[in-house]
This record gives structure tokens, sequence and C-alpha cells, in this order.
């Protein structure tokens, strides 16, 4: 039996404001199963999805009608195609929404993303959805591609041609890693015994864990670009503070060098307290994040890491998406290691940065929960995943009104609004009046109502220089 849920002619008008999107698509009931079977294979392979049958969008205005169907038996004939596309039978639901008046159907079908590439019923042809679209996996780049995103097949086991036995064998952090282990071990039958060579020439997975400079074989897709912006907003040129800092070296060096760069940057921000003082993000949530972009990146895409460091937040975004059945939804339970070798090996080093396998994003949430800051936010993007590890402005009002009086002589409540983003004018008093029991600003006499300003104490002159 599935389930029945009676609408609301307000739930109605909601459904109708939606927009066919990556989630969702709106289907006529007259559709062919052939057809929709086109739209399950495509949520499927990609991250899952809403379909609404029953529900026609008129294409030039995109108004929508209800035209359900007369009875839920009317559906059968799609159920069935459900049914008959393996392995989905494990992976959908169906639910009817009854309209409250004309007392017909509309079938919810809401599909999980697979693990398994999902074909349409033609049992040849798979889809993947990009945008509203259903594209066809119609050639070999293609299917490889979407192997590469579910994790059915490994980028880091190919051959990487450039690459010498020695970039392994002769670098400095396998000796290091050859000198921990225990029992001792020929380095180069050790590297064939555990696939991460042959014929002469390093996988990926060998460069990335063994070369001392994986940038030289694998340049574009194996470094960590941090970026810091002076703003609360979006990323852009005006706002970039000075040149990205590039982290290079093996997996196990690079998760190190960056943990350590984005700790000193954000320790150079100040706020304002009794002074300028420092803020500190959860060293835990900044090492698992960033441990977890470089194990489980996809490292067949030509894209660097990057880390994005604003007054607000931290960004860590890593090429590739989430791989086998791992969804937002998920994240926290699953399992599915887009490289396998590259976890499993890396937590033999000495302090291994994946110590806890599993659980690490499980103690980044933990970290940011006992500080009481917004749970990090995971966002999956058609090619990567972007974390977002938000805290209290790092720069905050203060300092911009700080750093502002550093070229200007005066402040008005107006331009304060428009420096920081405050829309309220009692909200942006108060900013003044913090700066003020600081002893930092003081109200310029004589100069009241809408002509009213601030300047800088004597204490402030001081302070600004220190800016």
């Amino acid at each position: 039996m599935f389930e029945t849920i009676i609408m609301s002619e307000q739930k109605i008008l909601r459904l109708f404001e939606l927009e066919e999107n990556y989630f969702i698509d709106f289907k006529a009931k007259e559709i062919a199963g052939s057809k929709l079977s086109h739209t399950i294979s495509a949520f499927a392979n990609a991250s899952g999805g809403e379909i609404y049958v029953g529900i026609r969008e008129e294409r030039e205005t995109k108004i929508k009608h209800w035209e359900g169907f007369g009875s839920i038996e009317e559906s059968n004939h799609l159920i069935q195609v459900l049914e008959d596309i393996a392995p989905i039978s494990d992976f959908y639901t169906v639910t009817y929404l009854r309209h409250p008046t004309l007392l017909t159907y509309v079938m919810q079908i809401s599909i999980s993303k697979t693990q398994a590439i999902v074909f349409a019923t033609d049992k040849e042809t798979a889809y993947v959805r990009k945008g509203a679209q259903n594209l066809p996996v119609d050639s070999p780049e293609k299917r490889r591609r979407l192997e590469l995103d579910k994790g059915i097949v490994s980028f880091e086991d190919e051959i990487v041609a450039e690459s010498m036995l020695e970039d392994a064998s002769e670098s400095e952090i396998y000796k290091m890693f050859c000198d921990y282990i225990t029992p001792p071990t020929d380095k180069v039958s050790w590297l064939s015994k555990q696939r991460l060579s042959k014929n002469g020439k390093l996988t990926v997975a060998g460069e990335i864990l063994f070369s001392d400079e994986p940038q030289i074989c694998l340049p574009k897709r194996s470094s960590i670009k941090v970026y810091r912006y002076k703003t609360s907003g979006d990323a852009d040129r005006a706002t970039l503070d000075g040149l990205p800092f590039t982290i290079e070296g093996c997996a196990y060096n690079q998760i190190y060098g960056a943990v350590a760069k984005v700790k000193e940057i954000i320790e150079s921000i100040k706020k304002l307290g009794k002074q300028f003082e420092t803020i500190e993000y959860p060293e835990e949530t900044l090492h698992e994040i960033i441990t977890n972009a470089v194990l489980h990146r996809d490292y067949s895409i030509a894209t660097d890491i990057q880390i994005r460091i604003f007054d607000n937040r931290v960004e860590v975004e890593s090429p590739g998406k989430l791989p086998g059945y791992v969804t937002i939804e998920n994240i926290l339970d699953a399992q599915s290691a887009r490289n396998p070798k590259i976890v499993r090996l890396v937590n033999k080093f000495p302090n291994a940065p994946n110590k806890d396998v599993g659980e690490g994003l499980n103690t980044a949430f933990q970290a940011m929960s006992r500080l009481r800051l917004k749970a990090p936010q995971i966002i999956e993007t058609p090619n990567s995943v972007l974390v977002i590890i938000r805290h209290e402005k790092l720069a905050s009002p203060e300092e911009m009104v700080m750093q502002y009086m550093k070229t200007h002589a005066e402040i008005t409540n107006s331009i304060g609004r428009e420096l920081t983003g405050i829309t309220s004018e009692n909200t942006m008093k108060r900013v003044f009046w913090k700066l003020r029991d600081s002893e930092l600003l003081e109200r310029i006499p004589g100069r009241n109502a809408a002509a009213s300003a601030w300047r800088l104490t004597d204490k402030g002159k001081m302070e600004v220089n220190k800016l």
C-alpha cells in the first residue's frame, strides 16, 4: 500500500510555485512509461529528486494544471515501470496526493541516489540530471565520467604516465613512512604489492601518497589554494587580500600544511572586544573538513581544492560529487570512499590525519556544537562538494568602522550602514555606542539629528594605526 495525502488548496498553490530544476520534475499523466524512465534514471544517477505525475505544465507560460488520475489503479502501469528498472526497486517511494475537490490523484515519485548506474527501460541508455534536463550517457567518455562520479571505478588506480618509481621509492615522505611501519619491508616490492605501481610507473594513489611533489606529474589536480577575502559577501577580485597561497606536497603534508595556514590567517583577523582580539575556529573542525577534502576529492578533475576565508566563514570546496550512495542527508552516517587506497594507507602514517576513519565529519560537527556555533553546511554542486563553516563575523561591524576611520575624519549612521550592510539605523547606533564605550569614537559636538557624526578619540587614533 502507498501513502495517500489529502492536499489543501494552500499546499497545492505551494506545489505549483515550485519550478522544474535539478531535483524536481512535473509530468502529465499521459506520459509513456519509457519516457518517464529517462527521468527516473537521471535522478537515480545524480542526487535523487521528486517527480510529480499528473501535473501538466504549459511549455511557454510555465502555468501548471492539476490533471490527476481518476483512481490510484490508473497509475499501475507506472508502478510496473519502477519495478522493472533494476536496481531501482529499493530506491524509490510513491505517495499519492489527492485533490480536495476534484478527488483525483497526483503521483509523487521520490527517487534516491543509487550506487549503481540505473538505466532506462531499454536497458541500454542511462541518463543524468543537469539542471532541469535529462541528458543521455551516450558515449564511452560520459559513461566513464558517471562511473567516476558514482565511485564505481576509482581514478586513484590510474597509471601516471609521467611518473617514475623513484618519485616514491626515493622520496622523503616514503622514507619516513617506511621507518614508521613495522615490520620493515622492501620499498619497491611493497609499492607493487599495494597496487601503487606497475611496470615502473606509479598510480595516482602512489603519487599522491608518496611523492614529495606529486604536482609535477599531476598539475592542477593535486594542490590546495587558500584565499583570503576581506568581505562577508561573495568572493571577487576587489576583496581578495593579496595573492592566494598554494599548498603542495603529498597528501599527508598538504593536510597539515593547509590546516596550519588557515589557522594562521584566521588568527591574524581581529574583532573588537575590550580591545581588538583574535578569534579562532575549532581546530578539529578545520582539520577534519580539510582532511576529508584531500582524501575524498575526485583526482580525475583538473581543479585544485579551494579554501576561501571570509570575514564570517570559511569555505572548503573539493572537486567531485559525493561518491556512491552518499548524499547530503546521510553523509554523517554513510561511508563510501572514492579513494579507498589513499584513505587506508594514509591511516598508517604516524599521527594519521584520519585517525578515526569514518568519524571525521562527525568530529567536525561536534566541535562546532561544543562552542555553540552553527553546524557546517554541506552543499553538493554539479562538480564539487562545498563545506561552509560559519562563525560570528571575524571582521565585525566595529572593525569595519575603524578601518574606515583610518582614511576618513568622520562617519555618519548612513555611511556606517552602507559600509557594514546593516539595514537598521538603531542597530548601527549600537555599533557606534560600543565603540564609544571602548573609548575609540566620540560624537562630533554640535552635530545633531540627521547631521550627527562620529570621530576618533585619541585612543581610537592609536588603535587605527595598529590596523
